[in-house]
């Protein structure tokens, strides 16, 4: 993949030519100022939204970049403490000390993840790139399947690596998998 398709998802402004919920998505985050709110923590919308595989109950995923978590997770909750069902903890992802806070917004759920290193470095975004770079390859009836299986309860990587036919840790395979 070149860098100008990573680049891509550098800046929201793609959702505003994207689906109806992709408009939809821009404009909630536009109007309540969402990543405007992060920025110090160089916010980076990833998941399925910008990829166009999301279902009714797919989350709006932002990564985030705090080299002070504690201060990040002070951060959140005087930002958004007072969000419907707001939660934010402290927690161990793949060894890496991360802060995790959720909210209702407008009916949707949001899910901001923290850790110290860099967004482009998280596999969040590693698996946000791999996962475009394979639904770019594999075409339409290919995302039409990983949808349909999302649907029926399974997680999104663990889709890619049943169509896809990786063995193991779904999360790993992806990341070391190569498209053809």
């Amino acid at each position: 993949m070149q860098e100008s398709d990573r680049d891509r998802f550098d800046n929201i402004h793609y959702l505003r030519r994207g689906t109806a919920l992709q408009r939809r998505i821009y404009g909630l985050l536009e109007r309540e100022a969402l990543l405007a709110k992060l920025q110090a923590f160089q916010p980076f919308l990833a998941g399925t939204i910008p990829l166009d595989i999301s279902i009714p109950s797919s989350d709006i995923d932002i990564l985030c970049c705090a080299n002070d978590l504690e201060r990040f997770q002070k951060f959140v909750g005087d930002t958004f403490g007072d969000q419907h069902l707001f939660a934010c903890s402290s927690l161990l992802v793949n060894g890496e000390p991360t802060v995790l806070a959720t909210f209702k917004l407008d009916g949707f759920a949001v899910e901001i993840f923290a850790q110290r290193k860099p967004v482009k470095q998280q596999n969040g975004y590693l698996h946000l790139v791999k996962e475009w770079e394979i639904l770019t390859a594999q075409g339409q009836e290919f995302k039409q399947k990983i949808i349909a299986l999302k649907r029926a309860g399974m997680k999104t990587e663990p889709a890619f690596a049943h169509l896809l036919n990786i063995e193991g840790d779904p999360y790993e395979g992806l990341l070391n998998y190569t498209v053809v």
